[in-house]
């Protein structure tokens, strides 16, 4: 008797579901996988003649370049980004950051959220993934401080709504300056508009050649793109928890607290640190509250934002040093920022405290931190500092720049802030091609890169005798 014939699915579907077993089983990958894709596929857009202000194809280490540094809302250019492009090629810029910014994961959950009204645990998994990478490695936390499954929609709906609302509210709130400076209303809008995407975004962009020359001095104008870009650095579950309980401090988790407490600190330690360094330099002649303003703005955008209102290259070394620390720390945790987060340099400190007072745990805000957490905030700073460092030492072989131009630079791609001091427009071809290199390692996240090479996680089911090393 014959039997029953089995019934296979069309190859789109069997395609479909592949990829998403795939993303489900290592997520890791799955990211690394998707913004690698990504960034080819707008290679190839930046690729074509349309693209550019001159109708000729773009040469290929701009266009890989330019593709990189928008996917992963970096900010540095090979090019001048204002005229080399068309309008083509700005709106193929624009859609890039907004889709590298809030993370390609989390928009497809969006995405799907929006097609389906509703949430299966493939979406849920990847958008906790996205929003907690320890949820990469070890699967998800449910306990207090991370993010847990039954919260995943409410943060996805945040993302949504966050991107939207602070990005039009800057737009109409830089809108009537660009008019006061002279533009048309046309412009003025479109103008408004990119330019509050690439603050929230923390990308840095802007679509005038003149940059922030003529609203360099201006107060409202710069107060706005820091209160942008501290949103986007900030984090988007600091954001979805504000949004729920922005008066109830107590409620807040752990991880809002340490964010929102750092993040203040490091913003106003660069400040004070470059109004007393610059005071006789780059601020010489200004009033004191000019001084004030430009001292936040610089540490603001230092933090990834990467706008600028002076000449980077001709800061002295200890501002360009005090920018570097602040690069390398970022903003906060599943942000638009870059950098090794806010969040890891409170743990490191926080263990230093412990161990200077002799006692076995971390404690902050009446909380106990477990140690695995200090054990990934380490493997953070050394995977951050190893990458600079051979992007450092590399580009000082293949061009023999000075170092303080190097190393911001570098520091500058892998934090994803934008500074530059110009070496990179200035530097050859390969050289361009290992900052690349250095901007995509540090958008995905060290622990994402750390959980794709590991193929597994071992669960040891013996132990060795323990000896204490000397350290120190």
């Amino acid at each position: 008797m014959a039997g029953t014939p089995i019934r296979r699915g069309s190859l789109p579907t069997r395609m479909a579901d592949a990829i998403g077993d795939f993303s489900v089983a290592t997520p890791a990958r799955f990211a690394l996988l998707v913004f690698a894709g990504l960034t080819a596929l707008f290679a190839v857009l930046f690729s074509l003649p349309p693209a550019t202000s001159s109708g000729h194809a773009a040469p290929l280490v701009d266009a890989i370049f330019t593709a990189v540094s928008v996917i992963c809302v970096t900010g540095l250019s090979t090019v001048d980004m204002a005229t080399f492009w068309s309008p083509l090629g700005h709106v193929f810029i624009f859609v890039g950051v907004e889709i590298g910014g809030i993370g390609v994961l989390t928009l497809a959950s969006i995405l799907g959220l929006i097609i389906s009204r509703k949430l299966g645990l493939r979406q849920k998994l990847l958008a906790a993934g996205d929003a907690n990478p320890l949820n990469l490695r070890k699967g998800l936390r449910v306990d207090a401080q991370a993010l847990q499954l039954g919260d995943t929609g409410g943060l996805i709906v945040t993302v949504a709504v966050s991107v939207l609302v602070i990005e039009l509210a800057a737009a109409v709130l830089l809108f009537p300056r660009m008019l006061l400076a002279g533009d048309d209303p046309w412009t003025a809008g479109w103008q408004s508009v990119y330019t509050a995407a690439m603050a929230f975004t923390n990308t840095g962009f802007l679509p005038s050649s003149a940059g922030l020359g003529p609203y360099a001095h201006d107060a409202w104008f710069l107060i706005v793109l820091m209160i942008a870009v501290g949103f986007g650095a900030i984090g988007f579950p600091v954001i979805h928890t504000l949004s729920r309980n922005p008066w109830h401090p107590r409620r807040w988790s752990l991880h809002v607290k340490l964010t929102i407490a750092t993040f203040l600190l490091l913003l106003a330690g660069g400040a004070l640190a470059l109004l007393l360094l610059q005071w006789d330099g780059a601020q010489r002649g200004l009033d004191p509250g000019q001084r004030i303003l430009q001292s936040f703005f610089q540490s603001s955008m230092a933090r990834s934002g990467g706008f600028s209102t002076v000449d980077v290259g001709h800061l002295d070394g200890a501002s360009l040093f005090v920018t570097d620390m602040l690069m390398f720390v970022g903003g906060g945790s599943a942000s638009t920022a870059g950098g090794i987060k806010v969040t890891t340099l409170a743990i490191l400190f926080l263990g230093a405290f412990a161990e200077a007072r002799g006692v076995d745990d971390m404690e902050s805000f009446r909380r106990r931190i477990p140690s695995d957490v200090m054990r990934l905030a380490v493997s953070v700073v050394l995977w951050g500092a190893t990458t600079v460092a051979a992007a450092t030492i590399t580009l000082l072989v293949m061009t023999r720049a000075p170092l303080d131009d190097v190393l911001f630079d570098v520091i500058s791609a892998f934090a994803t802030c934008g500074l530059s001091t110009g070496f990179t427009a200035s530097a050859s071809e390969p050289a361009q091609y290992v900052l690349a290199a250095t901007m995509f390692l540090g958008r995905i996240g060290t622990v994402t890169l750390a959980a794709a090479l590991a193929a597994s996680t071992r669960r040891q089911l013996f132990r060795r005798p323990e000896e204490r090393p000397i350290v120190g």
